[in-house]
């Protein structure tokens, strides 16, 4: 009896707090500031969802501070007259908000000003990063592709298509030996190897009108570029998508912290709210109902739980084994069958900023996900290949079961790629909504398989990959590394291996699954969280000391790139125990100067002179990232220059020009210089 007594007064402490907690989340805050309006030079108001992120902080509990507006949409006001949005580690001058449409136009604060250099030819330094609450507006925006410092012997850079002009601006900083191009994205969606012939891609969003417009289309390359450049491009953030669409129908005002975490819904009495501020009567009046209503729950509780407990008494007499089959055959708990659905009613899911396809949609796009149509696994579900209605052919991954962590796998890798745009990342075309039947993620379908399959898999004896190919293959997926390292938050892969580097129909990387990703901040060294991947590529010290760093990319990266090299799978138990795993293997055969038992002999080391010390050079730059000390490893950053280098290296060679001569193929300090002097940071706990 005193169990039963305890579980009631649980029950109604709980309903009272629920009740209670709906009218308040028991914090103040000052209520003019929601409803402000604050002027940024002559074209701009800054008001709600968007804040001015250095003067309207609002206090909720005395210990967490936020902002009322959404995550990512604080604005500087540069001495009153530009008001700056940070998207990744770059800054946006806005030039119009519109709130009927829910839109902001932006351009490139440093093409505007002239720091990108160039004049009206500005050089475009970097991709755009969005905040999870913002997305391209598809409709009213296009792209604009620049290739930097192109091959000048390459015949496609010699003569290039009509549609892809070469910057002549006199004012344009770039180098006079290596010419740079720029073209409409729509136009060379089809020019693939372009992105192996220059040192660097840059891929800037539009506004479309001012693309197409015929003026500044037919001066593309001279000054046309830069005036599309200086209109800038459109975001457009969704009101009813999260925790804010309930808070802002109620009348309130959604309010985030520093790390974007939701602290609560800011009603227009001043007070704090947990999700929305209710209706408008009283919050004594709401409360008094309540407790009438707890009190009539109350009563009949009693009454249930009663006669439950006299009915358990008299009748409960199952046996250990009958209870344990009992619940083998149930399914589990209800907390573990429950967790998934728990997770997907979180802000988590709703703040996807991506298309939602229908499960109909899908279903009949891959004919029911039919058998025939499997393309392989995809880390945490199978994926098929289909074909939607407006004929763009799409890869599908189906989850294998909604579990609480497969769906956060899920959830990370829908969030991630919605938000990435590079041309070695697999393109992501959207997802099932929350409330659909089963998850589902469309991309776009990359036909030619996995690196893996060619080099190991069952289409290694098409011997399609050359050693250039294989070099190209390793720049271009240290590229998107880099990419994922560079922006803001930093992403680390977690799971970089040649299983998920795919490749199109000309042998370009593009670089997929995501779902082991994670969001890295800048302020810590290393972020504590138990291992995962796939053996054979997981950091040695990320395995012993539980520390993810992006050291640990560079380390799966250095298996990669053994595996160009040799043809050997990263791990094989029908080798010599000594050699099972391939990165053991391939510090052994390096530091012994034993190179040629490593590569594969048939892509030309002992034939072709220029081949042999490219792949010597690689071997080397794969010992350096297969280090056992994080600190020792270059940056990924690092590895993508050397790697270009070496392919320019390779390209001289093949072409019959003579550079300085290289050291010795079996050194492993070959290519050691660039980081003989690097400073690196101890990896302490936060």
């Amino acid at each position: 009896m005193p169990l039963l007594i305890h579980l009631l007064l649980v029950v109604v402490v709980f309903f009272l707090s629920v009740v209670v907690g709906v009218a308040t989340a028991g914090g103040t805050y000052d209520s003019a500031i929601c409803e402000r309006s604050v002027p940024c030079g002559d074209h701009v108001d800054i008001r709600y969802p968007f804040y001015l992120s250095n003067t309207t902080e609002v206090v909720n509990d005395g210990s967490s501070s936020g902002h009322c507006g959404y995550p990512g949409l604080g604005i500087i006001c540069e001495g009153g007259d530009h008001a700056i949005l940070r998207l990744g580690d770059h800054n946006y001058t806005i030039l119009d908000i519109s709130h009927d449409n829910h839109t902001v136009t932006v351009a490139d604060s440093d093409v505007l000003d002239g720091t990108a250099g160039g004049g009206d030819c500005p050089r475009v330094r970097h991709n755009v990063t969005l905040p999870p609450v913002l997305t391209f507006t598809a409709p009213n925006n296009d792209s604009i592709a620049f290739f930097f410092d192109c091959n000048s012997t390459a015949d496609a850079v010699r003569q290039p298509p009509p549609y892809i002009r070469p910057i002549v601006c006199g004012s344009f900083e770039g180098r006079q030996d290596r010419p740079s191009f720029v073209a409409a994205q729509p136009d060379v969606a089809d020019e693939t190897e372009w992105f192996g012939l220059c040192r660097e891609v840059v891929v800037a969003p539009v506004l479309k009108n001012w693309l197409v417009n015929k003026e500044n289309y037919d001066r593309l390359g001279r000054d046309g570029f830069g005036a599309v450049l200086k209109r800038g491009f459109q975001m457009s953030w969704d009101p009813t998508a999260g925790m804010c669409h309930g808070c802002e129908q109620s009348g309130g005002r959604c309010s985030y912290d520093a790390n974007t975490t939701f602290l609560g819904c800011l009603c227009s009495d001043g007070h704090v709210s947990n999700t929305d501020c209710g209706s408008k009567m009283s919050r004594k009046r709401a409360i008094t109902i309540g407790t009438s209503i707890a009190a009539g729950v109350l009563l009949l509780l009693l009454v249930v739980v009663s006669f439950l407990y006299i009915r358990k008494r008299r009748q409960y007499k199952m046996s250990s084994s009958s209870r344990l089959l009992k619940y083998t055959t149930s399914g589990g708990t209800p907390r573990s069958r429950g967790s998934s659905d728990k997770f997907m009613e979180s802000g988590s899911f709703h703040y996807l900023q991506t298309h939602h396809f229908s499960y109909e949609e899908l279903e009949e796009a891959t004919d029911g996900f039919s058998d025939a149509r499997e393309l392989g696994d995809g880390g945490f579900g199978t994926v098929y290949k289909g074909e939607l209605r407006d004929g763009r052919v799409v890869a599908v991954k189906r989850l294998y079961n909604n579990s609480c962590r497969r769906v956060e796998q899920f959830v990370n890798e829908a969030a991630i790629l919605s938000r990435l745009r590079h041309p070695n990342l697999v393109l992501f075309y959207g997802c099932t909504s929350s409330r659909s039947r089963e998850l589902l993620l469309v991309y776009e379908f990359v036909p030619n398989g996995t690196v893996a399959d060619h080099l190991h898999g069952h289409r290694a004896p098409e011997r399609a990959l050359t050693w250039p190919l294989r070099l190209n293959i390793a720049v271009e997926a240290a590229a998107a590394l880099g990419y994922l390292h560079a922006v803001e938050p930093p992403i680390v892969h977690r799971d970089v291996k040649t299983n998920n580097i795919l490749l199109d129909a000309n042998f370009h990387v593009k670089v997929a699954d995501f779902g082991l990703s994670r969001l890295f901040p800048r302020d810590v060294t290393h972020v504590s969280t138990a291992p995962q991947g796939t053996p054979g590529y997981v950091d040695p010290e990320y395995h012993q000391c539980y520390q993810l760093t992006d050291k640990s990319d560079v380390y799966s990266f250095g298996v990669v790139l053994v595996e160009l090299i040799s043809s050997k799978p990263a791990v094989d138990v029908t080798r010599d125990r000594d050699e099972i795993n391939l990165a053991g293997m391939a510090i052994n055969k390096i530091q012994s100067c034993q190179v040629d038992q490593l590569v594969d002999h048939e892509l030309g080391y002992s034939s072709d002179e220029a081949t042999r010390k490219t792949m010597t050079m690689v071997a080397e730059l794969a010992f350096l990232c297969l280090q056992h000390n994080g600190e020792m490893r270059p940056p990924i950053k690092e590895v993508v220059d050397v790697l270009r280098g070496i392919q320019d290296e390779c390209r001289a060679e093949k072409g019959g020009k003579r550079d300085a001569p290289l050291a010795s193929p079996c050194s492993p300090n070959t290519v050691h210089a660039p980081w003989d002097s690097m400073s690196t940071t101890p990896h302490t706990s936060q």
